[in-house]
């Protein structure tokens, strides 16, 4: 029996933009992609990572070693007053700072995504706790014994055949 190799290729989609002929979207593409391009050197030279996770939420964060001595934190392009709008939450996110003592001379870039705000807020304060490691290994001590290094790993349960729910079952009739 002989077998044959088939190559699959893909090709690549072509990208289109709507209504391209006008000029007003072609100026919105631009403006969009200097927006980007701001924002990626919007924190030039060298900087610290951490991925932080709880639930359905990533955190990925750059700490950038700043002259300042307020902290800057930057979400998804937002200030962070402006995307966690909860007090609770900010503090929340701050707070590895807070304990490890450098309350000041740092900018933080975070992209997040999935997950509710609660989430959101652990999965960044996981990970400015894991940058800040990487940024002095002594701090690791501090961070653990505030509980700040642990990685929440509680999902949603799965929902299992002949149930409403993960555990609910059907409502039960005598007759």
């Amino acid at each position: 029996m002989v077998t044959k190799k088939v190559k699959k290729t893909v090709k690549p989609a072509k990208k289109t933009v709507r209504n391209a002929s006008s000029s007003d979207a072609g100026k919105e593409i631009k403006e969009i992609a200097k927006e980007v391009v701001s924002e990626k050197n919007s924190f030039p030279g060298k900087y610290f990572y951490g991925l932080g996770k709880r639930k359905t939420a990533v955190a990925q964060v750059r700490i950038y070693p700043a002259s300042s001595s307020n902290i800057e934190i930057i979400v998804n392009g937002k200030e962070i007053e402006k995307y966690l709008t909860i007090a609770r939450h900010q503090d929340l996110a701050k707070s590895p700072f807070a304990v490890a003592g450098k309350e000041g001379g740092f900018s933080v870039s975070a992209k997040i995504f999935g997950g509710g705000i609660s989430s959101q807020a652990e999965a960044l304060r996981l990970g400015i706790s894991r940058a800040l490691i990487k940024f002095d290994e002594s701090l690791r001590r501090v961070l653990k014994s505030s509980g700040f290094l642990t990685r929440d790993s509680r999902i949603v349960e799965r929902k299992k055949p002949g149930k409403k729910k993960a555990r609910r079952s059907p409502q039960w009739a005598k007759r």
